[in-house]
C-alpha cells in the first residue's frame, strides 16, 4: 500500500499555489483577536466553538471560528499563541505552503467528521475547539526537528522531542481519563500526525525483502544522506542543506547565536538562537 502522504506529495508538485501563503500568522490574528474581545465580553467565547446542534441551527461561522479559539488563558495565551505561530510558520517553510494548508485543514475537517458523527449516533452536543489540531501538529515538528532546542518559558532549555514526550502523555491522559465515546477525539487529531508522518514511523521498523528488490525511497533517503556527508563549507543549522546539497542557496552566520552557528537564507532570521 502507498504512503498517504506520496499522493498529497504529488497533489502539491502539481499545485504549488495551492493554499493560504501564512496560514498560521492569520491564525495567530484572529486568536489575539478574539482573546481581547474574550477580555471585554467573556461570553464572546462561547459563539466559537464548534457546536453541531447550533451549526445545524445556523450558525455556520462556528466552522470555522473554532480554529480560532484561543489555545489557552490568561497571559498563557499569548505564550501559546506565538509557539504554534512559529511552529506553524517553521512547518510551512519546510513542508511548503501547499503541504501545510492540507495538514492544517485536514486535521480541523477530521475533528468537524468527529464532532458530527458524535452528534448524529449519539446525541451528544460536544463543543470542540482546534486544541488537538495544534498538538498534533506540534507532534509533527518534533518528529521533524527533534533536537531542536526551545526555551520553555522563556528561560529553561528543552529539546523538542523530551516535550515530544509531554505531549503524547497529554493524549494518553485525554484518552484514559475521558468517557467513551469522547475520548476518541485525541485519537482522531493523531491521525492527522499518522497520514503525514506514519510512513517514515513504519519505515523504521526492519523488514525482510528480496536481495533484487529495489526500495526507491530508501535508495533516495540514502543518497541524500551521502550527498550531507559530503565535504561542504556550510550548512544549515535548522534544516540541515548544506551548500554541497543546495548550491543555489546563501548561507551567512548568526551574530546573536552563542559560538559559529551557521543558517541559510529561510532560516538566518527564523531561528532559535543558540545558548551555548
Amino acid at each position: 500500500m502507498k504512503d498517504p502522504r506520496s499522493y498529497i506529495e504529488r497533489f502539491c508538485y502539481k499545485h504549488p499555489n495551492f493554499g493560504i501563503p501564512r496560514l498560521m500568522m492569520y491564525v495567530a490574528i484572529g486568536n489575539v483577536v478574539f482573546w481581547l474581545l474574550g477580555a471585554v465580553n467573556s461570553r464572546i467565547p462561547y459563539y466559537l466553538v464548534f457546536d453541531p446542534y447550533l451549526i445545524l441551527h445556523g450558525q455556520v461561522w462556528r466552522l470555522i471560528t473554532f480554529a480560532l479559539y484561543p489555545p489557552s488563558t490568561g497571559f498563557l495565551a499569548f505564550i501559546a499563541i506565538y509557539f504554534y505561530y512559529w511552529i506553524g510558520s517553521t512547518l510551512e517553510q519546510y513542508w511548503g505552503t501547499p503541504q501545510f494548508n492540507i495538514y492544517f485543514f485536514t486535521g480541523l475537517i477530521l475533528t468537524i467528521v468527529y464532532g458530527f458523527l458524535i452528534y448524529f449516533i449519539t446525541g451528544i452536543r460536544i463543543q470542540l475547539t482546534a486544541e488537538y489540531v495544534y498538538l498534533s501538529m506540534f507532534f509533527s515538528f518534533a518528529a521533524l526537528f527533534p533536537d531542536m532546542q526551545v526555551l520553555l518559558f522563556f528561560i529553561i532549555p528543552v529539546k523538542m522531542k523530551w516535550l515530544a514526550l509531554l505531549d503524547a502523555a497529554f493524549f494518553i491522559f485525554g484518552v484514559l481519563t475521558t468517557p467513551f465515546p469522547l475520548n476518541l477525539l485525541p485519537i482522531v487529531a493523531v491521525l492527522n500526525f499518522v497520514i503525514f508522518c506514519g510512513g517514515d514511523l513504519l519505515r523504521m521498523i526492519p523488514k525482510r525483502s528480496s536481495a533484487n528488490t529495489v526500495n526507491f525511497r530508501r535508495e533516495s533517503q540514502r543518497i541524500r544522506r551521502e550527498q550531507r556527508d559530503q565535504l561542504y563549507h556550510h550548512k544549515c543549522a535548522v534544516c540541515g542543506r548544506t551548500d554541497v546539497t543546495n548550491p543555489e542557496l546563501e548561507f551567512r552566520y548568526c551574530s546573536r547565536c552563542a559560538g559559529y552557528h551557521c543558517f541559510c537564507e529561510e532560516h538566518i532570521n527564523n531561528h532559535i538562537h543558540f545558548t551555548e
